[in-house]
């Protein structure tokens, strides 16, 4: 039995909503990570390389809420008689289920409630099964969007579910292979990302799964040391066997959230799993190109609890085991000019002995692991499927399932405007394959390579070409645009220039001259003008009240900027209903206790608050509470805390 077939799946979630209309040009993107000792030079180099200052030009994603209905989403199913798989392309393409037959178990942490959370590089994501992450640190800026997704047929006959886009960061284009042959014990995926550029990019992947926690979950992979950080020490070399005091690589002994990326030397395979009490368990295993192996755990504390009660309520504890080019998440990879990198990952059941996978010899639990796991996908097997891969990844989609977006298409006429050479597109189309929504996005952009007036967009781009083009133009949109791209590219003083130019002029739409007043009041407060730049954010959140990121936003740095009067102020101002929201509900309250009305600010938090889009590391409602509630224990609804 080999199957592959395309339906739907029930999934009580919250609509993902609309996008943040705001473009995205502050340098925001943090790095949790400081480099300690033991880490050599090589990582040290790679993880100054390739950092970027925002996720310019997508948009966030931030209009979730926690009111989850039951939602029929698009589903992929491969099964053979082994294993059944279930992938969601309209969800980033996540391998939502993998079901192992004989066991009768789950092997991916997965439930019926999908919600959003505030975790991703543009906000949006959910806990759950496996996810593709590229561009850089952290989880992939396509992780809820919908992929192109088609059924291609090989030579041979058999089934292949391909996805791709276009990843507008790098500006590459990225596909994942998967298919399931019969009677395999194994799913197999290949990936392929192509870099269409005459320059090198940046690189970054990690393929990151769920798994379940339970009290005797144990993590195994080919080295006895790792880098590892709890978040609030530097990356170091560490033994994960014995670290401070305890056996991490159980589940359970961390008390803190925490990453361990394993160092496996080079000429061993490259493999991690974590198996449960009966040796049962996700396995991971890769061709040599996917180097890096992480395990990362929530931790037992409070704040891991809340978190994972938060993202999959009802659901039980996970924990994550990752792959990834690098060998560590702080690293950016050179690709090459015109460079195609690709790979072959399989998953299946590890079926480990369990007492000698439970037990106290990590050498034999490594080499236990390593013959059951050449016996699930011998190391040959792979890569006669990365042979095979090749071979297959150009040919045409057979039936196409779901459209992606309209970007990768912009970017091909985009390069034939400037005579720029791009990818054999046969494999992976991206003309015509986008919903009528995303062809609106483009449109703007379309009609600009085209040689039309420029009259504004609702969305973003990069780079020099749209720079010169928009130049040229010269109009009032066309300047508020650039301005915008020199400000996401942290050119302060041209963005005030421009934006400045923009708002002088006659036929700056109401929205964008909405959005030019808060561009150029951030790049004040960025270039320490904070009086005038709190002036014009004020302004611009009162040109449009009902914007309520502009409106949450410019809370913020009021408050943030030492202004809390201003923030109260503006709170008061919005339409019915948005003081209600739950983050303009919590920076009200903190407003209250910047202006010495710590009572106020107490009678709210006691009242309840709850924030969708609560980032995580986000601790602030506690510090709050325990500066207006002293000697009161912080609610365990409000320990967002991971230390």
């Amino acid at each position: 039995m080999q199957n592959l077939s395309f339906s739907t799946f029930t999934l009580n979630m919250a609509e993902l909503g609309p996008n943040s209309p705001l473009p995205v040009v502050m340098a925001e993107l943090d790095q949790p990570y400081r480099i300690g000792d033991g880490v050599p030079e090589e990582l040290r180099a790679a993880a100054r390389y390739g950092q970027v200052p925002n996720m310019f030009p997508y948009l966030m994603q931030d209009g979730y809420s926690r009111e989850r209905t039951a939602h029929e989403v698009p589903a992929v199913v491969l099964e053979n008689n082994k294993l059944r798989a279930v992938v969601l392309p309209t969800l980033g393409g996540r391998l939502w289920e993998l079901f192992d037959k004989a066991s009768g178990k789950q092997l991916l942490h997965t439930h019926g409630t999908l919600q959003f959370a505030n975790i991703a590089l543009r906000k949006a994501w959910f806990a759950g099964g496996l996810e593709w992450n590229i561009g850089t640190r952290g989880h992939s800026p396509t992780t809820c969007d919908p992929l192109h997704t088609a059924i291609v047929k090989s030579p041979d006959g058999h089934d292949i579910l391909r996805m791709w886009e276009f990843e507008r960061l790098r500006e590459v284009v990225f596909q994942v292979d998967m298919w399931l042959p019969e009677d395999s014990d194994a799913l197999l995926t290949a990936v392929r990302i192509r870099n269409p550029h005459d320059h090198e990019v940046p690189m970054y992947w990690w393929s990151n799964a769920a798994v379940p926690e339970t009290a005797e979950t144990r993590v195994i992979a080919p080295a006895s040391e790792a880098f590892g950080s709890d978040y609030t020490t530097d990356i170091a070399r560490v033994r994960p066997t014995e670290h401070q005091g305890m056996d991490a690589t159980w589940l359970v002994n961390s008390p803190h959230a925490a990453d361990f990326f394993f160092d496996i030397q080079p000429g061993h395979r490259h493999w991690i799993t974590a198996v449960d009490h009966d040796g049962d368990g996700l396995a991971m295993l890769s061709t040599s190109l996917l180097r890096g192996k992480k395990l990362f755990v929530w931790g037992q504390g409070d704040g891991g609890k809340r978190w994972q009660e938060w993202l999959s309520p009802g659901a039980g504890p996970y924990a994550e085991i990752q792959a990834g080019l690098a060998q560590t998440q702080f690293e950016h990879l050179s690709m090459p000019a015109g460079a195609e990198w690709s790979w072959v990952e399989a998953y299946g059941n590890a079926k480990l002995d369990p007492a000698t996978s439970h037990g106290q010899d990590w050498d034999a639990a490594v080499t236990n692991a390593s013959a059951r796991l050449e016996d699930l996908v011998p190391d040959a097997e792979l890569e006669v499927a990365l042979a095979e891969a090749a071979r297959n990844y150009a040919l045409p989609p057979d039936e196409m399932l779901v459209r992606g977006s309209a970007w990768g298409a912009l970017e091909s006429a985009r390069r034939r405007h400037s005579g720029r050479g791009w990818l054999d597109e046969v494999g992976t189309p991206f003309a015509d394959d986008a919903t009528p929504e995303a062809i609106e996005e483009t449109g703007p952009w379309h009609s600009l390579l085209d040689g039309a007036s420029f009259l504004g967009a609702g969305t973003f781009v990069a780079g020099a070409d749209w720079e010169e083009l928009l130049a040229k133009d010269g109009g009032a949109e066309a300047q508020f645009h650039l301005a915008t791209m020199k400000h996401a590219r942290q050119d302060l003083g041209g963005a005030i220039a421009g934006y400045g130019a923009a708002l002088i002029a006659e036929d700056l739409s109401p929205r964008s001259k909405v959005l030019a007043t808060r561009g150029r009041a951030l790049a004040l407060l960025a270039t320490n003008k904070t009086d005038e730049g709190l002036a014009e954010l004020a302004a611009a959140s009162r040109l449009e009240p009902s914007n309520l990121p502009l409106l949450s936003e410019a809370m913020t740095l009021s408050i943030r900027h030492g202004d809390p009067a201003q923030a109260l102020a503006l709170a008061s101002e919005a339409p019915a209903g948005m003081s209600d929201v739950g983050r303009v509900r919590f920076l009200t309250a903190l407003a209250l206790a910047g202006v010495g009305q710590g009572r106020e600010a107490a009678a709210m938090l006691r009242d309840g608050v709850e924030i969708p889009d609560i980032r995580e590391g986000e601790d602030g409602i506690a510090e709050l509470w325990q500066e207006v509630c002293p000697g009161e224990p912080v609610p365990a609804g409000y320990r967002f805390g991971m230390h």
